[in-house]
């Protein structure tokens, strides 16, 4: 395996392609049914029939030779990009062609995975053909969470759905959903299993990507047996997984260290809430993209004070992109929810057009409103 130290898409942003119709009459009434069926996945995983279903969905159009599409959601983790890349890889082994694609602005694979295999197959949203039979989505809980892509998934005749969020509100014409699961990655790797395709090293590097990003390096709460299962199943195709949380977790540009010093600075304990911003203007003074303050939200959360910590990164059109994490007792996925984002229990998200002081005021009153964990 060759880990990549250059983005290849960098220099590919641009407008996104013109937006389609509205979903077809047939697939509106399919993701109804596939709401109630998220619902039953709250408590289980998916169904022996929904399994049957994804694979034969995705070895007919195998079989056809047509072009399949996978989309991640907005600005990509690496459990969105793993899962999509990794199931690209599967789909390619078999002789499969596949575009995967994702809105960012400016577009291009985040810094910390640009090492990922498989991004041959990544293409700008404008270059996204507009007439593929079956679009996968990974990790994406509501169709909002695709951006300028939500119109192709909205209108293609076949969309499976492939996630682990219970937030997720069932959209798509087929559902792979999985809210034990750490991570969409863990349920890409079954699905995988299912279709016969073997672990390569690649493959097996992308899906641990995405296994060690959503589940902290296995330090969070959701982190399984099975978890540890898969991740022993990876090393031994031959992960460097060394190597690989490297990249992910500890490598940033020099301009990352003054803008972290910066947000430190501003921190306020408000209540049990602990929280900072970051604005367009320190990320212009750092030298940095709006990217390299993802992680600032893993230190402030370490206050002991706290019960919640809550990090606003402004982005260029002065919107603010809210990150929460919850030491346990508030579910900050349920208040982000009610703020237009989503996520999980303990870690979530929203974006906001107000000021920082209102963003976090309505934080704080969405939190009021949410029944507190009990577990």
């Amino acid at each position: 395996m060759t880990f990549l130290a250059t983005d290849p898409l960098a220099a590919s942003a641009g407008p996104a392609g013109a937006a389609m119709g509205t979903a077809s009459t047939s697939q509106e009434a399919r993701a109804g049914s596939q709401g109630q069926k998220a619902t039953a996945a709250a408590a289980s995983g998916p169904s022996p029939e929904q399994w049957d279903a994804a694979v034969a969905l995705v070895e007919q159009a195998v079989a056809a030779g047509t072009t399949i599409g996978l989309l991640a959601h907005v600005n990509p983790d690496g459990d969105a990009l793993g899962s999509a890349l990794a199931l690209g890889l599967a789909l390619q082994s078999r002789g499969a062609r596949v575009v995967v694609s994702f809105e960012a602005v400016p577009f291009g694979v985040p810094a910390n995975l640009r090492f990922l295999p498989g991004q041959h197959m990544i293409v700008a949203p404008e270059q996204f053909p507009d007439d593929v039979p079956l679009v996968i989505t990974f990790d994406t809980g509501s169709l909002d969470r695709l951006g300028v892509l939500a119109p192709v998934a909205a209108t293609t005749p076949a969309v499976l759905v492939i996630d682990h969020h219970r937030s997720n509100t069932g959209f798509g014409t087929d559902l792979l959903l999985d809210v034990t699961a750490a991570s969409t990655t863990e349920v890409v790797a079954a699905l995988v299993d299912k279709l016969g395709v073997p672990l390569s090293e690649e493959l097996a590097t992308a899906l641990y990507v995405g296994l060690v990003t959503d589940t902290g390096s296995f330090r969070y709460s959701a982190t399984s047996p099975e978890s540890h299962e898969l991740a022993a199943r990876l090393l031994r195709a031959g992960v460097r997984h060394a190597e690989v949380n490297l990249l992910v977790w500890d490598t940033r540009p020099l301009g990352y260290l003054p803008l972290l010093a910066t947000a430190l600075g501003r921190v306020k304990l408000w209540g049990d809430v602990v929280w900072t911003w970051v604005s367009v203007d320190d990320l212009e003074a750092a030298g940095v993209g709006l990217e390299e303050a993802e992680s600032i939200i893993d230190v402030v959360r370490t206050a002991e004070q706290s019960q919640v910590a809550v990090v606003l990164k402004q982005d260029v059109d002065g919107s603010w992109r809210v990150s929460t994490r919850s030491r346990g007792k508030v579910d900050v996925g349920a208040a982000c929810g009610l703020l237009g984002g989503g996520g999980h229990q303990l870690a979530a998200g929203f974006t906001s057009r107000d000021d920082a002081a209102t963003t976090l005021e309505k934080f704080r009153a969405a939190v009021a409103r949410t029944a507190p964990l009990t577990s």
